[in-house]
């Protein structure tokens, strides 16, 4: 059995306007800079062996302090980056036509934005990512820092949710929140969602 801890990258500069980030990098903000730091208190305590990440910029800047607090190796794996959303990328979502929207809030699978990848796909990389790592880390613990689509399709998948739900069944993953994973062979159990980090300065 592995332990993972599956965290959403920090506060980025598109947060506060809800724009869709995806694939594109973006930088954290000074608040995300402090989640940063408060997700390295948590790690210095999770007895961690190994950090891993997503190759986004967002993502490592999340990572990084993380893994010099717990003194684990850091890696990147390029199938931990976000989903890419298509015309979506980089818009609120009242800046899109309310056809794309009404279609993506009814079934986000089959009412995708426009040239968004595929996110049966893209659930299905993240699932052999998570698998793979936990391979490498057989009986260890880790921390995972990726992106809330990804992640959230991910887990659908994994705990044998219907990815279409991912929205509803987890509506939020709070940045830089570990979420408890245990994978053993091809099962896997959610231990907890969103676990609070230590109080920053």
């Amino acid at each position: 059995m592995t332990r993972l801890f599956l965290a959403r990258h920090a506060e980025t500069t598109w947060h506060a306007e809800n724009r869709y980030a995806g694939t594109s990098d973006i930088d954290l903000t000074p608040a995300g800079r402090d989640q940063a730091r408060r997700l390295a208190a948590w790690a210095a305590d999770a007895r961690l062996d190994a950090v891993w990440t997503s190759p986004l910029r967002r993502a490592q800047a999340s990572a990084a302090p993380a893994a010099e607090a717990a003194g684990a190796p850091l890696f990147t794996d390029p199938e931990l980056a976000e989903v890419h959303f298509g015309i979506a990328e980089g818009h609120r979502l009242d800046e899109l036509p309310p056809a794309v929207v009404e279609a993506f809030r009814a079934d986000p699978v089959a009412g995708a934005f426009p040239g968004a990848e595929d996110f049966g796909r893209a659930a299905a990389r993240g699932v052999a990512a998570l698998r793979r790592i936990a391979h490498r880390h057989e009986d260890g613990r880790v921390l995972v820092v990726a992106h809330s689509t990804l992640l959230r399709l991910t887990l659908c998948e994994l705990l044998g949710i219907a990815v279409a739900r991912y929205r509803t069944v987890f509506p939020q993953l709070v940045n830089c929140a570990p979420s408890e994973l245990d994978l053993t062979g091809e099962v896997a159990g959610l231990r907890s969602l969103n676990l609070p980090l230590p109080p920053g300065p």
